[in-house]
């Protein structure tokens, strides 16, 4: 397992299954049937997609945002990042080809990389922050655990009060700690901060995530108050690399940090993997919901190869960028 989750869940080895800009929200008449700024395109799907740039930020750009209808009240407006590309293949068009998906993702090659080399390939990490006091750590893991952090770049939907303090926030003023994540790689972090009020649920934040997206080769999504051991960009990469099928999705339920990581050399103490092959119907008055359950967590017999499953979990998944620019989240869900 690459990361380890700070509350009570279920780790990752190998499963292969099936992100500072403010918003602008104001008030206006109640708009009918007002879907066009919601969806990506009506147009056909683009034979390439853009030209991913890196280092990239939503900072730096001009005429990329619009405004969307809040699909809660129908009357709030939000100025939120466009999608960075239409889907690349249309619904009924079938699987993409694998020309078209080498098409998308950019490198780094600072320092010496070369582009197309594992390490240069860079990483988006969505994250859908809801008033969580973890989300700085989160992201202080992120940055000062992966082997090449120049690579990593973190986009943070933050649905925050008056009293919170902004995800992008460093732990202590970067004047007394400049090596900070959130001082260090201030750049490669993109905080787009909505008032906590205006919050629907996960679904809605993390397609705004989805908008935060900008062409990077690998894209990843986790919870708020995540812990990430040593060395996880790299562990994920030949994670994905071992599945030898660039349309594939690692995904699982995080383990509980309890016992998961040493403290000395930030490694993972867990051979073990969880296997999500089971659900249930579970609520209450308001009405009854899928959650689908793990196996208790063992050592794996299947080895040396992925070990498919059936269902995707939003908390951890690592898949290639083209995943997110042709399955964003549909924000009416």
């Amino acid at each position: 397992s690459n990361v380890e989750r700070k509350t009570n869940t279920a780790s990752t080895d190998l499963e292969a299954a099936t992100i500072s800009a403010q918003s602008d929200v104001r008030k206006r008449s109640p708009v009918e049937n007002d879907t066009t700024a919601v969806t990506a395109s009506d147009a056909s799907p683009p034979n390439s997609p853009p030209v991913a740039k890196w280092p990239v930020s939503i900072r730096d750009e001009e005429g990329m945002f619009e405004d969307i209808v809040h699909p809660g009240d129908h009357e709030t407006h939000m100025n939120v990042p466009k999608f960075w590309s239409d889907p690349l293949v249309a619904p009924d068009a079938g699987s993409m080809t694998a020309e078209l998906a080498k098409k998308v993702g950019s490198y780094d090659t600072s320092n010496g990389k070369v582009a197309g080399s594992p390490e240069s390939r860079t990483i988006f990490i969505a994250i859908a922050s809801y008033r969580d006091f973890q989300c700085r750590e989160t992201v202080e893991s992120i940055f000062k655990t992966a082997k090449y952090p120049e690579r990593v770049r973190v986009g943070i939907v933050d649905q925050i009060d008056e009293v919170d303090l902004p995800c992008d926030t460093p732990i202590y003023p970067c004047e007394e700690d400049p090596s900070q994540a959130l001082c260090k790689f201030r750049k490669q972090v993109d905080n787009y901060e909505m008032e906590a009020k205006l919050a629907i649920g996960p679904v809605f934040a993390r397609h705004i995530g989805h908008r935060l997206y900008r062409g990077e080769y690998y894209t990843m999504q986790i919870d708020a108050h995540v812990t990430f051991v040593i060395d996880w960009d790299v562990d994920a990469i030949l994670q994905m690399d071992a599945t030898k099928n660039d349309m594939a999705v690692i995904s699982t339920y995080l383990t509980d940090i309890i016992g998961s990581i040493d403290e000395k050399t930030g490694k993972s103490l867990r051979n073990t993997r969880p296997i999500m092959c089971n659900t249930a119907y579970e609520g209450g008055s308001q009405g009854k919901h899928l959650r689908h359950l793990s196996q208790p967590e063992a050592v794996p017999p299947i080895k040396n190869m992925p070990q498919l499953q059936p269902y995707w979990a939003a908390g951890y998944s690592f898949s290639r960028g083209h995943f997110l620019v042709n399955v964003p989240y549909d924000l009416y869900l």
